[in-house]
């Protein structure tokens, strides 16, 4: 039977800890560091824990348009209208006038930039008619990404009792920003921006002290203290930081840096094997090839503590015997990378192309000869292929 393998987003790391010190303790409620293209979570507290995320909200909010705008059901320069509902609309603000006209470019600069709680629900109102439809749709996205501690009211993260996130949640919503959404990524980064007049900065401190930082976003509200959802890109790697409960704005600039410069120091990311490469052929039964050829879907990434005496083992499975037919794709065992005994990472072992039917002839002779192979197993050392 073939072996199931579940997939996490974001998987907790099973490697051996090198010696390097322990993950810094930080002054916030919850909070999280991971490997952008791994996924891997190098250190977190309270990550599954739900809290307001007060303006980090506005990432989903963002998302949603753009993807609107990928899809083609709206354009950068589509030009809105400004409802009153819009404008009445508490917190901070990008200074929008009621019945006027504005392009969604400039409103997901107003909701990125400025956090403009008008922005967002003018945007909101935009792409689906009314704010409550759109956060329809951002619940609908959460769930795709298994953001499972996340419900949204509304699309500016002002306080309510049913809107709340996690750190965890975050971090995968940011990988998805940075992967999915690299045309609208670099507002993320950007310092200040004007409208009617008035030009406001990013609050995001962190794009003035390093230029590896490139985003992402910030929130304040009583209820959900200091909030900061950072990303540092830095010699080919990015790291992404959530941070929620801090108690002021310097703390969680403080505290980003803090998590960023412990994780580019002591981990690191490599590649050990590569989707497509054949790690290894097998013996197709029933098949109209001799052999047929296994690897990965995926590259085998993993992060890991940095460690110049690891010395890693490729230990393969496979769940045999493969009898064609077999579809390119199909997973028919597991690699593992081990440390000694100790397990680092574990993909499916994948068929990586197509094992079709032999000749009549030669089913009926690999059906006897598997029958046999089976009953009295202990006589073979491998199968034989007619």
């Amino acid at each position: 039977m073939p072996v199931v393998f579940a997939n996490h987003a974001l998987a907790e790391t099973n490697a051996p800890r090198a010696m390097i010190p322990a993950a810094p303790k930080l002054g916030a409620k919850a909070w999280i560091l991971i490997d952008a293209a791994t996924g891997s979570v190098i250190t977190s507290h309270n990550s599954d824990k739900r809290l307001p995320p007060a303006s980090l909200t506005k990432m989903m909010t963002a998302f949603v348009a753009t993807r609107e705008i990928k899809a083609g059901r709206m354009k950068d320069d589509d030009s809105v209208s400004i409802s009153e509902n819009a404008w009445r609309t508490g917190g901070s603000r990008m200074f929008l006038d009621p019945g006027s006209s504005v392009s969604v470019h400039d409103l997901l600069s107003g909701v990125i930039i400025d956090s403009g709680n008008d922005a967002s629900v003018a945007l909101a109102e935009h792409v689906a008619g009314s704010e409550g439809a759109f956060v329809g749709m951002m619940n609908s996205t959460a769930s795709v990404f298994g953001m499972s501690n996340t419900h949204f009211v509304n699309s500016t993260g002002l306080p309510d009792p049913e809107h709340y996130s996690s750190a965890r949640d975050m971090a995968l919503l940011a990988r998805a920003i940075i992967s999915q959404g690299a045309d609208s990524y670099a507002l993320y980064s950007k310092k200040h921006f004007s409208w009617n007049g008035i030009r406001q900065a990013n609050r995001n401190l962190l794009l003035w002290r390093d230029s590896s930082f490139d985003g992402l976003k910030t929130g304040h509200t009583e209820a959900a203290g200091y909030c900061m959802v950072a990303s540092s890109h830095r010699a080919g790697r990015r790291l992404i930081s959530v941070i929620f409960g801090a108690s002021s704005a310097h703390k969680r600039t403080a505290e980003t840096e803090k998590l960023m410069g412990y994780g580019f120091r002591f981990y690191d990311t490599q590649t050990y094997k590569k989707a497509g490469e054949i790690l290894t052929w097998s013996a197709l039964w029933k098949g109209k090839e001799r052999l047929i050829a296994l690897g990965l879907l995926d590259d085998m990434t993993l992060t890991l503590p940095k460690n110049e005496n690891r010395e890693v083992e490729t230990r393969l499975e496979i769940d045999g015997p493969l009898e064609a037919p077999i579809s390119a794709g199909t997973v028919v065992g597991r690699l593992d990378l081990y440390d000694a005994e100790q397990k680092l990472g574990s993909l499916p072992l994948v068929a990586l192309e197509d094992g079709e039917l032999g000749v009549w002839w030669k089913r009926w002779w690999d059906t006897m000869h598997l029958f046999f192979y089976q009953t009295i197993r202990g006589w073979f050392d491998e199968p034989e292929i007619a």
